[in-house]
Protein backbone atom coordinates (compact mmCIF):
# COMPACT_ATOMS: atom_id res chain seq x y z
CA UNK A 1 0.00 0.00 0.00
CA UNK A 2 1.03 3.55 -0.72
CA UNK A 3 0.06 6.25 1.78
CA UNK A 4 -1.68 9.25 0.22
CA UNK A 5 -2.61 11.12 3.39
CA UNK A 6 -2.41 10.60 7.14
CA UNK A 7 -3.79 12.70 9.92
CA UNK A 8 -6.28 13.23 12.67
CA UNK A 9 -9.95 12.73 11.84
CA UNK A 10 -12.13 15.80 12.27
CA UNK A 11 -15.62 14.32 12.18
CA UNK A 12 -18.56 16.26 10.82
CA UNK A 13 -22.11 15.24 9.98
CA UNK A 14 -24.29 14.96 6.90
CA UNK A 15 -25.13 17.77 4.47
CA UNK A 16 -22.25 20.10 5.34
CA UNK A 17 -22.90 22.82 2.78
CA UNK A 18 -20.41 25.22 1.25
CA UNK A 19 -21.75 28.13 3.31
CA UNK A 20 -21.01 26.11 6.44
CA UNK A 21 -17.51 25.29 5.20
CA UNK A 22 -16.90 29.01 4.61
CA UNK A 23 -19.51 31.75 4.82
CA UNK A 24 -19.93 33.31 1.38
CA UNK A 25 -19.36 36.83 2.73
CA UNK A 26 -15.75 35.85 3.53
CA UNK A 27 -14.86 35.50 -0.16
CA UNK A 28 -15.75 39.17 -0.62
CA UNK A 29 -13.12 40.09 1.97
CA UNK A 30 -10.21 38.04 0.60
CA UNK A 31 -9.30 34.94 -1.39
CA UNK A 32 -6.00 34.45 0.45
CA UNK A 33 -6.03 30.85 1.74
CA UNK A 34 -3.85 31.77 4.73
CA UNK A 35 -6.45 34.31 5.84
CA UNK A 36 -9.47 32.20 4.91
CA UNK A 37 -8.19 29.28 7.00
CA UNK A 38 -9.22 31.27 10.10
CA UNK A 39 -12.88 31.02 9.06
CA UNK A 40 -13.11 27.28 8.28
CA UNK A 41 -16.46 25.98 9.57
CA UNK A 42 -16.94 29.07 11.75
CA UNK A 43 -20.75 28.91 11.57
CA UNK A 44 -20.63 25.26 12.66
CA UNK A 45 -18.12 25.86 15.47
CA UNK A 46 -16.56 29.33 15.92
CA UNK A 47 -13.44 27.74 17.47
CA UNK A 48 -12.98 24.98 14.88
CA UNK A 49 -10.35 26.71 12.74
CA UNK A 50 -8.14 27.40 15.75
CA UNK A 51 -8.03 23.67 16.54
CA UNK A 52 -7.07 22.48 13.05
CA UNK A 53 -3.55 21.12 12.56
CA UNK A 54 -1.80 20.69 9.23
CA UNK A 55 -2.57 17.21 7.98
CA UNK A 56 -5.97 16.87 9.67
CA UNK A 57 -8.52 15.03 7.54
CA UNK A 58 -12.16 16.06 7.42
CA UNK A 59 -14.50 13.10 7.82
CA UNK A 60 -18.14 13.62 6.94
CA UNK A 61 -21.38 11.84 6.26
CA UNK A 62 -23.37 12.13 3.08
CA UNK A 63 -23.58 15.06 0.67
CA UNK A 64 -20.44 16.93 1.76
CA UNK A 65 -20.07 20.28 0.00
CA UNK A 66 -23.69 20.67 -1.07
CA UNK A 67 -25.09 24.13 -1.75
CA UNK A 68 -23.40 26.62 -3.99
CA UNK A 69 -20.53 25.82 -6.34
CA UNK A 70 -18.14 28.36 -4.84
CA UNK A 71 -14.58 27.18 -5.27
CA UNK A 72 -13.49 29.04 -2.14
CA UNK A 73 -15.07 26.19 -0.12
CA UNK A 74 -12.17 24.02 -1.32
CA UNK A 75 -9.63 26.84 -1.00
CA UNK A 76 -10.37 27.29 2.71
CA UNK A 77 -9.93 23.57 3.41
CA UNK A 78 -6.58 23.50 1.62
CA UNK A 79 -5.57 26.76 3.30
CA UNK A 80 -6.13 25.09 6.66
CA UNK A 81 -3.56 22.42 5.77
CA UNK A 82 -6.13 19.70 5.09
CA UNK A 83 -5.24 17.58 2.04
CA UNK A 84 -8.07 15.02 2.08
CA UNK A 85 -11.77 14.82 2.85
CA UNK A 86 -13.33 11.43 3.54
CA UNK A 87 -17.12 11.31 3.21
CA UNK A 88 -19.98 8.94 2.43
CA UNK A 89 -20.78 11.12 -0.58
CA UNK A 90 -19.96 14.51 -2.07
CA UNK A 91 -21.98 17.10 -3.91
CA UNK A 92 -20.90 16.89 -7.56
CA UNK A 93 -19.58 20.43 -7.82
CA UNK A 94 -17.57 20.16 -4.61
CA UNK A 95 -16.08 16.86 -5.78
CA UNK A 96 -15.02 18.44 -9.11
CA UNK A 97 -13.66 21.56 -7.40
CA UNK A 98 -11.69 19.36 -4.99
CA UNK A 99 -10.07 17.44 -7.84
CA UNK A 100 -9.35 20.61 -9.81
CA UNK A 101 -7.54 22.06 -6.78
CA UNK A 102 -5.78 18.88 -5.61
CA UNK A 103 -7.88 18.19 -2.52
CA UNK A 104 -8.26 14.40 -2.33
CA UNK A 105 -11.96 13.44 -2.13
CA UNK A 106 -12.41 9.93 -0.73
CA UNK A 107 -15.78 8.18 -0.69
CA UNK A 108 -16.33 5.44 1.90
CA UNK A 109 -18.48 4.48 4.85
CA UNK A 110 -17.41 6.85 7.63
CA UNK A 111 -19.56 5.47 10.47
CA UNK A 112 -16.68 3.60 12.14
CA UNK A 113 -14.30 6.60 12.10
CA UNK A 114 -14.19 8.48 15.40
CA UNK A 115 -13.44 12.14 15.83
CA UNK A 116 -9.79 12.58 16.72
CA UNK A 117 -8.77 9.13 15.50
CA UNK A 118 -5.56 8.71 13.54
CA UNK A 119 -6.50 7.79 9.99
CA UNK A 120 -4.68 7.00 6.80
CA UNK A 121 -5.81 7.13 3.19
CA UNK A 122 -3.83 4.69 1.10
CA UNK A 123 -3.77 3.33 -2.43
CA UNK A 124 -3.81 -0.44 -2.68
CA UNK A 125 -3.96 -2.86 -5.56
CA UNK A 126 -7.76 -2.83 -5.19
CA UNK A 127 -8.10 0.98 -5.17
CA UNK A 128 -8.31 3.25 -2.14
CA UNK A 129 -8.59 2.23 1.47
CA UNK A 130 -9.08 4.23 4.66
CA UNK A 131 -7.42 2.82 7.77
CA UNK A 132 -8.91 3.96 11.06
CA UNK A 133 -8.79 2.34 14.47
CA UNK A 134 -7.08 -0.73 13.02
CA UNK A 135 -9.89 -1.24 10.52
CA UNK A 136 -9.45 -1.11 6.76
CA UNK A 137 -12.44 0.55 5.14
CA UNK A 138 -12.67 0.09 1.37
CA UNK A 139 -13.15 3.36 -0.51
CA UNK A 140 -14.47 4.04 -3.97
CA UNK A 141 -11.63 4.02 -6.46
CA UNK A 142 -10.67 7.22 -8.22
CA UNK A 143 -10.20 6.88 -11.96
CA UNK A 144 -6.58 7.09 -13.11
CA UNK A 145 -7.34 10.40 -14.84
CA UNK A 146 -8.61 11.92 -11.59
CA UNK A 147 -5.60 10.65 -9.64
CA UNK A 148 -3.28 12.12 -12.30
CA UNK A 149 -4.89 15.55 -11.88
CA UNK A 150 -4.77 15.41 -8.05
CA UNK A 151 -1.18 14.12 -8.09
CA UNK A 152 -0.14 16.95 -10.42
CA UNK A 153 -1.37 19.54 -7.92
CA UNK A 154 -4.70 20.21 -9.61
CA UNK A 155 -6.11 20.83 -13.06
CA UNK A 156 -4.11 23.96 -13.94
CA UNK A 157 -0.72 22.45 -12.99
CA UNK A 158 -1.68 19.28 -14.84
CA UNK A 159 -2.48 21.22 -18.02
CA UNK A 160 0.62 23.40 -17.70
CA UNK A 161 2.77 20.29 -17.54
CA UNK A 162 0.99 18.13 -20.12
CA UNK A 163 -0.68 20.71 -22.35
CA UNK A 164 -3.89 18.73 -22.75
CA UNK A 165 -5.69 15.59 -21.66
CA UNK A 166 -4.20 13.26 -24.25
CA UNK A 167 -1.82 11.82 -21.66
CA UNK A 168 -4.65 10.90 -19.31
CA UNK A 169 -5.50 7.21 -19.24
CA UNK A 170 -8.82 6.47 -20.94
CA UNK A 171 -11.08 3.65 -19.82
CA UNK A 172 -11.56 0.78 -22.21
CA UNK A 173 -14.65 1.18 -24.35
Amino acid sequence: MSTLSTGRARKLGDDIDTDTIIQSQRKRETLDPLVLRNFLLESWDPNFAATVRDGDILVAGKNFGCGSAMEVAVTVVLGAGIRAVVAKSFARTYFRNAINNSLLPVICDTDAISDGADIEVAASTNGLVVIAGGNEIPASPLPDAVRAIVDAGGLVPYLKHHGDFQTLPHPAT
